[in-house]
């Protein structure tokens, strides 16, 4: 892996509240990681070669911290259902065809195709029950050069059959099959354990796959207070739970000694917000799904503000893009909805605070990533927003708000993960 200097225009978040800007700066990458922003090359790194990519902005590649994969292939579709209706009649349905290796093969690698050609450089993904089609959407994923956690699903009741592993020991067999192949073949693909959610999940599964977390050491995904309905469905499956989230942490499925990424979480009690903060979960914002279905506005502004962590999910097919950049748009917009219509006393995101989300914020589920300081994995996205004309001089925040309100994919003309460039 060569040494370089990358040039241009750097926009990292210092904080949630507060951007860290450097116009015309420079960036030396050693052994794929950062070694800090400097207005000036540092002596040490003198004689390095330079990529100077001009008046363009360099933002730190985005992490989107809980999207379906199989969902891809329908998402625009059905957006005028609420949640449980919705996975009834348009996610399994889709994700019963993911049995048929050919179909799955073809329908993954539109997925990642967009995928790769978005800003998004790690993201944590949910693939179907079926193993053999998860190790082929992970094999795409491994040759594409995005670093990924993948999740096997888990679910044996409450759903169709079609989708319905036929009893736990089979699940779990299953499960761990699929762990130790993927394991043993990927470098920059991971297995997450991945139960749907408490409503399709018996307590004997639960209980199987702890002692797959525990044996193998796998992080953990799911859902958590989405919907109301959903929320109401749990509570008459685990009566003996405080919240939803102790239904997962009676089982010891809620982080504390494991990472953990829990999306929505809409409408959490303080009970379960001080649970999730105890056991060191992530909070997977997804904005545009929570409109599309119906689930409500999660008040981020106060989760940041109780020190949880959070960060950014497009949930396609909830969401209807994979760009994390207009997921930040819609951060922001519903967020003043809420504001004004439900609570005042919770403030409406700032444009720093969702790019914070979206980047250090949900990049920190991977470790040091998701910014330019000493020692973070080079992860970066370069934009050029020349096309996007105005009258007058604009400051690199203004350009960037402009982009995160006016760009597509088009704009993107070169990305890095852990110092190596996928295109551009």
């Amino acid at each position: 892996m060569k040494d370089w200097i990358i040039k241009g225009n750097f926009l990292e978040s210092e904080s949630p509240d507060r951007f860290h800007i450097v116009e015309n700066g420079f960036l030396p990458v050693t052994d794929g990681l950062c070694r800090g922003l400097f207005s000036v090359v540092p002596v040490q790194y003198q004689g390095l070669p330079v990529t100077d990519y001009g008046d363009r902005l360099i933002l730190p590649g985005m992490t989107d911290l809980h999207v379906h994969a199989p969902q891809f292939a329908f998402r625009g579709l059905g957006m005028d259902m609420e949640l449980l209706d919705w996975l009834n009649h348009y996610t399994f349905p889709e994700e019963s065809k993911y049995g048929d290796l050919s179909y799955a093969r073809k329908a993954y690698k539109d997925f990642v195709a967009c995928l790769l050609h978005s800003t998004t450089t790690r993201a944590a993904i949910f693939a179907t029950i079926h193993s053999a089609a998860t190790l082929e959407l992970m094999e795409q994923l491994e040759r594409s050069g995005l670093q990924t956690l993948v999740g096997k699903v888990n679910m044996d009741r409450n759903c169709p059959e079609v989708v319905r592993e036929p009893d736990v020991t089979t699940a779990l067999q299953n499960t761990e099959q699929w762990i130790c192949e993927a394991r043993s073949r990927f470098a920059r693909t991971k297995p997450i354990l991945t139960p749907r959610f408490i409503p399709t999940c018996s307590d004997a599964l639960m209980h199987g796959l702890k002692d797959l977390q525990r044996r193998y050491q796998l992080p953990v995904q799911s859902h958590l207070s989405e919907n109301y309905g959903e929320i109401s469905w749990v509570r008459k499956l685990s009566p003996t739970a405080s919240c939803y989230g102790g239904a997962y942490d009676r089982f010891g499925l809620l982080g504390g000694d494991h990472a953990c990424i829990m999306a929505h979480c809409v409408h959490s009690t303080d009970e379960e917000l001080e649970l999730l903060q105890r056991n060191g979960v992530y909070i997977a914002h997804s904005p545009e799904s929570n409109m599309n279905l119906a689930s409500g506005v999660a008040p981020i502004s106060r989760y940041l503000e109780l020190g949880l962590s959070v960060g950014l999910a497009s949930d396609v097919a909830g969401g209807s893009h994979l760009s994390l950049l207009q997921a930040m748009m819609h951060a922001i917009q519903v967020s003043k909805l809420r504001w004004q219509l439900l609570d005042s006393n919770v403030r409406p995101l700032t444009l720093e605070q969702a790019f914070y989300l979206a980047t250090a914020g949900g990049g920190a589920f991977f470790g040091k990533v998701g910014r330019f300081a000493e020692g973070y994995a080079f992860d970066a996205v370069v934009l050029d927003d020349s096309s996007l004309s105005h009258p007058q001089h604009l400051d690199l925040r203004s350009r960037l708000e402009r982009l995160v309100y006016l760009s597509d994919d088009r704009h993107i003309v070169a990305k890095y993960v852990a110092g190596i460039k996928l295109f551009g």
